[in-house]
């Protein structure tokens, strides 16, 4: 029988007269042990499975694991036997799933493991269980379905897991396919959509996650006639990838895996491309915010200079150019930082730790996405939510921000001009290895020490340091911008007046050493060239060399190709 409340369980009512059968008979899987059953063939069924309509609050369908279905039209006041005529004692009605488009569609999953049946067997119905069709096609003979569900978006999508694996039928149980990718084999005991996701138990007593199926929601003829085809992103939230600053739990030890930290692109190439891939997002008001391309060339990982495994490390991917189905991760940042020195925090993942400092993160909002293949671009809108346990205010939000933006521009001025002071003290070396005699040589001396001095080594840096020469030399800026960067984006929230006015001072004293190297290279510069040229020796050009010793940057082309 069903019982039903309507105080929150302090009381209930009967919803339902008794609607197994009053006779099933016994179960044929008692097989040999029928003559020592107990209850000599008084087995009852249950209610094993129930189905409320989404469309209707009175709508209920009840099945039985003795093979009877039944529906109400009136919350329970009266029911209809509505069961398939094919339906024998003990087929269990494993699970039901009502209808989100109509009142009248339902479908069942039915397995017949008490009649030694191993078939599959889903059944439907469009007009209120008058009549049912088997809709199987697709799924092996022996494979018994244990669930079937309607995906709540797309009219006619549907999925079920049997005790193999899972499938998806893109028009309404005609025909299957094998959605299992990367799942074990192991039996499927339910699933649900939630949102944008399904998830499945299995009988292991685990349950795995597939992330974002809105491309399955979008399939269509037009796609299936396209050269390629940018699906539209799901509804993306920024969430901070992880918060904790303990040591990370070793590879070896059991865990679930989150989510992708970022917006999933996902794009389909029909043939392998002819030219370069390419990705690009920019904001609603139509500025770039992130490039990406098959052809980007991402600094390899140097090993030897690793103080960690490196299989903490989050793998580089590029766009794929070949045939087939592709998912890329934005990670919400703009691009990262030129920095000196690069770190991998301990909110450490295995396989899916992010190289830092990470660029800015992205305002909520519209962006839009466009994808490029053989010359024909493709759009699509992008939406960036806030996490929802965030209560940092939208205002709080862009002050963040636009201090971040204003670090990351002067982390990029500072690099870039030590590339120039590198690439003219290495000149001036090998000036000076040559053994340089009078006027000559005490000028590449002098120029050599007030490059120096504007270089600067590495070591102690930041607030304390600025009332020194040394402390607020490029290098040491740099690191001090580099620490200010990972200070203010340490939580969802506005910068606070001490890191607002640590920037004032770390920026106003980088445009003072910019100053100082234009005079250099404007003014002490030209003067040394005249003394070389009039010595027939080779002039400098601190602006010629773009990669010295022990200067590393950054490439705007990381992301993650998720399988």
């Amino acid at each position: 029988m069903l019982f039903k409340t309507t105080d929150g369980g302090n009381s209930w009512q009967t919803a339902s007269p008794d609607l197994t059968r009053q006779d099933p008979g016994v179960p044929p899987s008692l097989g040999v042990f029928v003559e020592s059953d107990s209850a000599k063939g008084k087995h009852r069924g249950v209610i094993y499975s129930l189905a409320p309509s989404p469309k209707d609050l009175k709508l209920i369908w009840a099945g039985t694991d003795d093979g009877l279905i039944h529906v109400t039209l009136d919350g329970g006041g009266n029911w209809q036997n509505v069961t398939p005529p094919e339906l024998t004692p003990w087929s269990k009605i494993a699970q039901m799933d009502a209808s989100h488009f109509d009142i009248a569609t339902a479908y069942a999953a039915v397995n017949r493991f008490r009649l030694d049946d191993l078939h599959p067997y889903i059944y439907r119905t469009h007009d209120s269980g008058k009549t049912w069709q088997k809709i199987v096609n697709g799924i092996p003979d022996n494979e018994p379905v244990n669930t079937v569900r309607e995906d709540p978006e797309r009219k006619g999508l549907l999925f079920a897991g049997t005790e193999r694996t899972v499938y998806v039928s893109f028009d309404d149980g005609d025909q299957w396919q094998s959605l299992r990718l990367n799942l074990p084999a192991t039996s499927i005991r339910d699933l649900v959509v939630h949102q944008d996701d399904i998830v499945v138990g299995t009988h292991g007593r685990s349950f795995w996650i597939l992330d974002n199926i809105t491309p399955l929601r979008q399939i269509d003829a037009k796609l299936a006639a396209s050269d390629a085809y940018l699906f539209a992103p799901p509804l993306t939230y920024r969430v901070r990838r992880n918060n904790n600053t303990d040591t990370p739990l070793p590879p070896e030890e059991p865990a679930g895996q989150n989510p992708p930290d970022g917006a999933m692109i996902d794009y389909v190439l029909k043939s392998d491309a002819t030219g370069p891939v390419a990705i690009e997002i920019s904001d609603e008001a139509g500025k770039p915010v992130r490039h990406f391309s098959s052809t980007d060339k991402p600094e390899p990982v140097n090993e030897k200079e690793l103080n960690i495994p490196t299989y903490w490390i989050r793998p580089v991917r590029i766009l794929s150019t070949q045939a087939g189905m592709h998912r890329f991760v934005w990670d919400l940042h703009y691009p990262p930082p030129d920095s000196l020195e690069h770190e991998y925090p301990i909110s450490a993942i295995y396989h899916d730790t992010p190289r830092t400092p990470l660029g800015p993160a992205i305002l909520p909002g519209k962006y839009t996405v466009k994808l490029t293949v053989n010359g024909t671009s493709y759009t699509q809108p992008l939406i960036i939510k806030m996490d929802s346990r965030v209560k940092t205010t939208v205002e709080d939000l862009r002050q963040q921000f636009e201090l971040e933006m204003k670090i990351n521009e002067a982390m990029h001025r500072d690099y870039q001009t030590l590339q120039q002071v590198r690439s003219l003290r290495k000149q001036l070396k090998n000036l000076t290895e040559r053994s340089r005699q009078g006027q000559v040589k005490e000028s590449v001396a002098a120029l050599e020490s007030k490059a120096a001095e504007v270089e600067g080594g590495e070591g102690g840096y930041g607030r304390t340091f600025l009332s020194t020469s040394e402390g607020r030399s490029l290098t040491r800026l740099t690191a001090g911008l580099n620490i200010l960067m990972a200070a203010v984006d340490s939580a969802d929230a506005a910068p606070t007046t001490q890191a607002v006015s640590t920037f004032n001072d770390l920026n106003n004293a980088l445009d003072q050493q910019l100053a100082r190297w234009e005079e250099i290279k404007t003014k002490d510069v030209p003067e040394l060239n005249l003394k070389l040229k009039r010595s027939g020796e080779p002039q400098l050009n601190p602006e010629a060399a773009t990669a010295t010793e022990g200067l590393q940057s950054n490439h705007d082309g990381a992301g993650d190709d998720e399988p």
